[in-house]
């Protein structure tokens, strides 16, 4: 059946036909033949006439328009003449493409056509290029379906003609008379069944090429008329398609021959050159119809395409150019060097989540991103797999995770940056977005890490800490299946066999597959492998059979590695019987010798491990690979051997019949033996005491306990499991027994909150515990559980460093309670301060997370403590009301009801069975009156208050009723205070008597908990009195004191780790007092009073400070200085404290809070104490010497180390040799005093890296100092402008000759900043051996050592609060306006561009060509500063292009453009701080290009191309929000924006930005802008 056609809507206008014949005439084509004629005509006579008609010669072209107006004088409707009019000749253009002089008359008719009117260039080009599309889109790749529709085409009359889109594109070409001939053979006639394929899928290119000529040659005729910016981009977009598509159908082709026959791999086809004609004129500048950027973004790449052709290669030269120029705003200054340092809990990610592209909530972290043609920040699991190796995107990429192996991370960023190997996936899965590392990434770094501990080890350096570290590390991935073990085995083996320098001569690498090779994924994984004899036989090729060398002879570690290869092959055995050939028969023996020596064990008495030689413990170190269950059975028994007694009644309960059992205490297994078990054995282990713990039915003993926990803190990567997620799945009950809470919860609160915040799972903890608090508050009676999860909590939320979310979701009140809620804003002031507000989405949510909370807290704090909020915090709660008044004024109606009632209930004589009545039937809203009103009676009359009755009550209270009525008891304490003090009572008095009822409260009778009675105190610091109460409570009076120092005896040492004797159980009542202990009998492990105050005293020192009592403030921490060591985070205390009160605290207060630190711990510089406190109240700045030390301390320690074979050139074959265990340099070299070995994490839980502690150790020194922010700004600046002078000067013998020689080589336009008359003037500079003697051991040169110092100055100075930031913005902009050659009006414009191109360059890259200038290194150092900094903290990042202003310079001009650039992929998703900064931009430009400006020399818009593109690509990059693609829209308000600020620029300027505005008539991106279409449609 033929298949119906549709027809257009003019098709049965009476004028089509005329029009057509008319077209026809002068085509000379044949006339229309009507269907009845060709009925009743003679066949030969039919044809003879067409013969005949076909021989006449067309009329003139001249006389076509007056043909054309007469016909069109015979119709009355003109419109409609019109649209059938260009019906016709675009089915005529489709048809007649392929004849020359058809194609020519046609071009020649819509010419004159459209100078008289009769054809509207834009509704025509539009038609058009759909028409085209629509038939290049029919033609298949069926060459008989193509040659059909050829030929069937070819043979067709002018009625074809009134078809809208005709079924084939190309019928008039005269080459179709062969696909008409190939038509009508037989299959049988052919030679070659793919001739006509080949014929076929010819004809089709050379078809489309003749079309696309045509149409290009339409579209330059129709550019001489003004067309509509929509038609404009209608044209290049189809036309660009074309260029990208080209070929496209072709080069997929399994047949090379087919290829070679259709495809224009050596000259392109004519329309090629015809669209880069029209392209070119679209693009041209005079006109600007398009701007040059939609190039740029196109996404045109000719790599496998590419002709050899002049026209095209210099249309991609051009192209590629200016992209590369757009792509180096893009990018900062080596930003090759920009890599994750894990030096702060918070890492500020490089890239964010397109908000239609990746949910928020499925967000992966990117440490790095790799940079497209535009220089976009790009991520995602395709990316990384496509990088090369060898690249610089590879080393990139492979520095930051060595560098993450050797100061192992939390595995919250192993979780986020990683993916399941692809080996061990088990259904096909759509690629991941945030994934930025390969597993062929991961498993080279691994190697990398392997080989070099197996330098370290060669080399006799005792580093079984970082082997271990990495073993807990290595384990954690393999078990989750990012590493493809195989892979890692052949890989591992070819290195080994390949690096004779690194040969492997000790059994470290055995031990390491040890740990692993029961895993699940690898056993199977072995099981399956074809190969599995040859991947064992690699396994075993890394033991060495010599005995271990160690120097000190026979240990435990030495027999671990003697014998790890016997457990290794064992298992190897029980996987494959087969391979025992392949196995070393010693190594059995060695086994056989490991069961002969357990078999002896387990005959004679149990092991005791406190008590174990070095040989035993080498040996059980053995069998905990080889044998793990019985080496976990033997620990277990021995934990629990010594039996179970009965835990004595104590207090209330010793009428109680009920028996509690508990283990009789035992040791806890010490750390350094827990160095040598397997991580299987550990698990095991950890399992089962779980069950002991959770599940048992004895309390287990401390020692067991802190046996658990020894083993999360020593592998914290494989054994951590959140405790309420994990336990609830395996003991679903576990939760409803009150004392296995209970001890969880003192687990988690005195041992394991460091742990999880090393996790990221701090959060979800606080979530758990906040579930728990929220059930109980309102229960009776349950105030140890509620009081302690309350504690928890509080420790949780002063722990993060984040804004963070006080419930899951953003809806309905908090859950916190009142105490809580106070917290939550302190911590987040402090964190919004200190730290700022990291991600975007964080700033989103900030303002109703105030709202939030504030919703259920009563509380209003006062203006000395608000006016050290930030201005966001304090802006949100300076119009809160202040509440207080109505609070005393309800007290005061309620008073007499309340007094009435503590009559009856505490009076001596009053009846016992009233106090059920009171609990039962008293009023909600008096019972918070309680306390005030026994305060009331009481009158410094303690005998008179039965305190047996008001005790019973409290404790029948709901946890919630007691925290009311203590907050409403400070306000009642202090207004009758203020009363009397009113009535002119001496201060004195009124004070001690206040603090003698607060004992009896507290300590006398034990009523109300400590914690909250202090906090609630140190809130109503608006009253005077109630820090004096503070005061007198912690210092003038004994009880907290010698609570205190109980609380630190029985502990013994902070490093509860080391406590290896047995431990003490303490009495319960004496623990918690008698109100939290009541009727419980289950004992307390950790918990006491004294250690409920561990998060109250710094908030007490907070708000002493606050309140300007720094003397106090002084005391209370001399005083309790020994309790602060308890703190778990009493290092990120002191490094918060500072930076929160950062010029506002006294030398001698500093020196105080720096005491609260164990400084022998602390990696302080060897010079820092003789400039703290010894300034004598002015300010006084180190020499330049002692910052130069600093930032190599944060060389050395925290930046990652260079690779060995980087392509950025930076770093080359020297690589640092300083090894990671010992990176710290001996003390007389001034950088650090510590010099012990890597630490594992239970030594350095706070903060929690061994690159946090060295970066957080220098913000705390430069906070400490008592010179100004301007000084030491100024101190580093100046080091980083003149940085490669100083390391020379710094370096010695040979190496410092020819490096002053490389630097002598500049251009005179482009002074170095290595030129030592640039370095003369200024501070003086020391230099001593230190500095000589880091460079010459580090493995760096100088070249390398000057861009690490900028990174590593970058890295400090965004550690530090805002106001070295705006003075670095200010004294950044100093050094740039005082180059001279900058300002020097002599100098050529060429000359200027060399000078630019100079001081612009990577000062990696400069270094090397002794090319560097002060203006690269600070550039570099804002680029580094940036990189680093909290989204919140860049929104004042564009004060520096303020400072620079008014820019009087295209030089200058892109130095502003160039700082800030690059940083359009952080701020385009925070859109005031992007309006703000375009604009700024904007204005920058108005200073050399503007209206009204004169400059000295004018120049040529020409010469700020690059900043034309860049502009329009900041404005597309923010409309996507991500990295731009060819549908990307800009938004409306940033084109509004555009539009305004384009006013103040030269007509010139604005000329190449018109498209930037809401204008349709001038702009592409309004005329196509969809709200913009919806208005005009409208």
């Amino acid at each position: 059946m033929e298949q119906r056609i549709p027809r257009s809507p003019h098709q049965f206008h009476p004028a089509r036909d005329a029009i057509a014949d008319l077209f026809n005439l002068y085509l000379g084509r044949s006339s229309r033949l009507k269907h009845d004629d060709r009925v009743r005509e003679m066949s030969n006579k039919m044809q003879k006439r067409v013969i005949a008609l076909n021989q006449d010669l067309p009329p003139p072209n001249e006389q076509f328009i007056s043909d054309f107006e007469e016909l069109r004088g015979q119709f009355m409707d003109q419109d409609q003449l019109h649209w059938v009019t260009e019906s016709v000749i675009l089915a005529l253009v489709v048809q007649c493409s392929g004849h020359p002089q058809q194609a020519d008359f046609i071009l020649f008719a819509l010419r004159r056509l459209s100078a008289t009117g009769y054809v509207r260039w834009d509704s025509f080009l539009i038609s058009l290029l759909s028409s085209v599309s629509s038939a290049e889109a029919t033609t298949g790749p069926s060459p008989q379906a193509s040659m059909m529709t050829s030929s069937a085409s070819a043979v067709s009359n002018v009625s074809s003609f009134h078809v809208s889109s005709p079924p084939s594109p190309l019928p008039s070409t005269p080459e179709n008379s062969t696909a008409g001939n190939a038509a009508t053979l037989k299959n049988t006639e052919l030679p070659d069944q793919n001739f006509a394929y080949k014929a076929g899928q010819s004809v089709i290119v050379r078809s489309i090429g003749h079309l696309r000529l045509l149409m290009c040659n339409i579209i330059l005729a129709a550019l001489e008329s003004k067309l509509k910016p929509a038609t404009h981009f209608e044209i290049f977009s189809v036309l660009m398609n074309w260029l990208v598509n080209w070929d496209q159908k072709y080069q997929n082709s399994a047949e090379s021959d087919i290829e070679s026959f259709s495809k224009p791999t050596n000259m392109p086809d004519e329309w090629l050159h015809a669209s880069l004609e029209v392209i070119w004129k679209l693009v041209e500048e005079d006109r600007c119809r398009v701007p040059f950027y939609e190039l740029l973004r196109s996404g045109l790449q000719f790599q496998d395409t590419m002709p050899d052709d002049r026209a095209l290669f210099s249309f991609m030269l051009e192209i590629q150019r200016r992209r590369d120029m757009v792509a180096k705003h893009m990018r900062m200054l080596d930003q090759h060097l920009h890599c994750v340092t894990f030096g702060n809990h918070r890492i500020v990610a490089h890239a964010h989540p397109s908000i239609v592209a990746e949910s928020l909530g499925n967000f992966r972290y990117s440490p790095i991103t790799y940079p497209s043609a535009l220089g976009e920040p790009l991520h995602g699991e395709d990316i990384s797999n496509s990088i090369r190796r060898g690249s610089m995107d590879w080393e990139r990429a492979l520095r930051c995770l060595k560098h993450a192996f050797r100061f192992i991370p939390s595995p919250e960023w192993w979780r986020r940056v990683l993916l399941v190997a692809p080996c061990y996936r088990s259904a096909p899965q759509p690629s991941t977005p945030g994934a930025v590392f390969s597993s062929e990434m991961v498993c080279e770094a691994v190697i990398e890490r392997t080989m070099e501990l197996v330098s370290l080890t060669n080399s006799e350096l005792s580093c079984w800490q970082d082997w271990v570290s990495f073993a807990d590390i290595f384990f954690f991935l393999m078990k989750s299946g990012c590493i493809d073990f195989l892979d890692f085995v052949n890989k591992l083996a070819a290195r080994v066999a390949e690096d004779e320098h690194q040969s492997v001569r000790t059994n470290h690498v055995t031990w390491l597959l040890a740990q692993v090779i029961r895993i699940e994924i690898v056993m199977n994984t072995l099981s399956s492998d074809p190969d599995k004899v040859e991947t064992f036989r690699k396994i075993i090729s890394f033991h060495r059979d010599d005995r271990n060398n160690d120097s000190g002879g026979i240990n435990p570690r030495s027999l671990l590695l003697e014998f790890i290869g016997s457990s290794q092959t064992l298992r190897i055995w029980s996987v494959n019987m087969s391979i025992r050939e392949h196995l070393n028969q010693e190594q059995l023996q060695k086994g056989k010798q490991i069961d002969d020596w357990w078999r002896q064990v387990t005959k004679g008495e149990r092991l005791d491990f406190m008590n174990l030689d070095d040989r035993t413990i080498g040996m059980f170190w053995v069998l905990s690979f080889t044998m793990a269950q019985n080496g976990c059975d033997a620990i277990v028994n021995w934990l629990t051997s010594l039996g179970v007694s009965e835990l004595p009644p104590q207090g209330p309960s010793l009428q109680s019949g009920e028996k509690i059992m508990m283990m009789r205490e035992t040791c806890p297994l010490s750390m350094s033996l827990l160095s040598g078990f397997s991580i299987n054995l550990c698990s095991k282990l950890a399992y089962q005491l779980e069950e002991s713990i959770f599940l048992g039915q004895v309390i287990p003993s401390i020692g067991l306990v802190e046996t658990y926990v020894r083993l999360l803190l020593f592998a914290p990567h494989s054994l951590f499991r959140p405790h309420f997620t994990s336990l609830t799945q395996r003991f679903p009950t576990m939760l409803s027994k009150t004392g296995v809470t209970l001890l969880l919860l003192e687990i988690l609160n005195y041992r394991l909150l460091p742990l999880y915040r090393y996790h990221g799972k701090h959060r979800a903890l606080m979530y758990d515990v906040t579930k728990i608090t929220s059930m109980i508050k309102g229960k009776r009676g349950d105030h140890r559980l509620f009081r302690l999860a309350e504690n928890l909590c509080m420790n949780l939320i002063l722990s993060i460093r984040d804004v963070f979310l006080v419930k899951k979701e953003l809806k309905g009140p908090t859950e916190f309670t009142e105490t809580l809620n106070r917290i939550t804003i302190i911590n987040l002031a402090i964190t919004i301060k200190t730290r700022g507000i990291t991600e975007v989405e964080h700033m989103l949510y900030v303002q109703p997370l105030l709202e939030q909370i504030m919703t259920t807290c009563q509380h209003t704090w006062s203006e000395k403590t608000m006016r050290h909020f930030p201005p966001l915090v304090h802006d949100f709660l300076v119009s809160r009301m202040n509440k207080r008044h109505q609070a005393i004024q309800a007290w005061q109606q309620a008073e007499t009801t309340v007094i009435n009632q503590c009559k009856q209930l505490l009076s001596p004589t009053s009846d016992p069975t009233y106090v059920t009545t009171y609990i039962n039937h008293s009023f909600p809203q008096h019972r918070q009156y309680l306390c005030a009103g026994a305060w009331m009676l009481m009158n410094g009359h303690y005998e008179s208050i039965n305190s047996a009755n008001l005790g019973r009550v409290l404790r029948e209270f709901s946890p919630e009723e007691v925290t009311a009525n203590i907050y409403t008891l400070v306000d009642v304490l202090l207004h009758n205070i203020l009363v009397e003090l009113q009535h002119g009572l001496p201060a004195q008095d009124l004070l001690s008597k206040a603090c003698a009822n607060i004992a009896f409260f507290i300590w006398t009778h034990e009523l109300l908990p400590l914690d909250i009675f202090l906090l609630a105190l140190i809130d109503r610091d608006d009253d005077p009195s109630a820090l004096r109460i503070v005061l007198n409570l912690l210092l003038e009076r004994q009880e907290l004191q010698q609570r205190v120092k109980i609380f630190c005896t029985t502990r013994i040492s902070p490093d509860h780790w080391l406590n290896n004797g047995i431990c003490k159980l303490v009495d319960l009542q004496k623990a918690l007092g008698s109100h939290l202990s009541w009727k419980d009998r289950y004992p307390t492990f950790f918990d006491d009073i004294g250690g409920r105050l561990l998060p109250v005293i710094p908030l007490i020192i907070y708000r002493l400070i606050e309140n300007d009592a720094f003397d106090a403030a002084d005391r209370v921490l001399f005083v309790y200085t020994a309790f602060l060591a308890y703190h778990p985070f009493r290092f990120t205390f002191v490094r918060d404290i500072l930076a929160y009160f950062y010029g506002h605290l006294s030398g001698k207060l500093i020196v105080r809070i720096l005491k609260v630190l164990d400084v022998n711990k602390i990696p302080f510089s060897e010079p820092f104490p003789q400039f703290i406190g010894s300034s004598g109240g002015s300010p006084m700045c180190p020499p330049l010497d002692y910052f130069f030390n600093l930032l190599i301390s944060v060389v050395n320690n925290v930046i990652p180390a260079l690779n060995n074979k980087s392509a950025a050139g930076v770093a080359g074959e020297n690589t640092r040799q300083v090894p990671s265990h010992n990176r710290s340099q001996p003390s007389q070299t001034g950088s650090m005093i510590l010099s012990d070995g890597h630490k594992a994490f239970y030594q350095n839980q706070d903060p929690g890296t061994y690159t946090q502690l060295y970066l957080e150790t220098a913000v705390i020194e430069i906070l400490s100092l008592p010179a100004t922010t301007s000084q030491v700004v100024s101190a580093l600046v100046q080091i980083i402008s003149h940085i490669q002078p100083m390391l020379i000067q710094s370096s010695s013998g040979s190496q410092g000759s020819s490096v002053g020689t490389s630097q002598s080589s500049v251009l005179p336009t482009s002074p170095s900043a290595a030129s030592a008359d640039s370095f003369s003037s200024g501070r003086s500079w020391a230099s001593g051996g230190s500095s000589s003697n880091f460079i010459s051991k580090s493995g760096y040169t100088c070249q390398q050592l000057s861009s690490l110092f900028i990174q590593a100055c970058g890295l400090l100075l965004a550690q530090l609060p805002p106001e070295f930031h705006s003075h670095l913005y200010s004294e950044a902009s100093r050094v740039i306006k005082e180059c001279w050659w900058l300002t020097d009006a002599q100098i050529s414009q060429r000359e200027m561009d060399s000078a630019m191109g100079y001081a612009l360059l990577d000062p990696s890259w400069a270094a090397q060509d002794g090319t560097s200038t002060a203006i690269g290194n600070i550039v570099a150092l804002l680029h580094s500063l940036f990189s680093h900094l909290p989204q919140e903290w860049l929104e004042s990042s564009h004060s520096v292009i303020k400072h620079l202003r008014p820019i009087s310079s295209v030089a200058m001009l892109r130095v502003a453009f160039r700082i800030l650039g690059p940083l359009l992929p952080r701020i385009s998703f925070t859109r005031p701080v992007f309006l703000k900064s375009l604009a700024l931009l904007f204005n920058c430009l108005a200073d050399v290009f503007g209206k009204n400006t004169q400059p000295p020399n004018p120049t040529d818009v020409s010469e700020i191309k690059d900043i034309v593109d860049f502009l329009h690509h900041a404005v597309m990059y923010e409309g996507q929000g991500g990295p731009v693609q060819s549908s990307s829209k800009p938004r409306l308000e940033t084109l509004t924006l555009c539009g305004k600020v384009l006013d103040m620029l030269r007509p010139d300027i604005q000329h190449l930005l018109s498209h930037l505005t809401t204008n349709q008539s001038s702009s592409i991106y309004a005329a196509t802008h969809p709200k913009l279409a919806n208005q005009v449609s409208i």
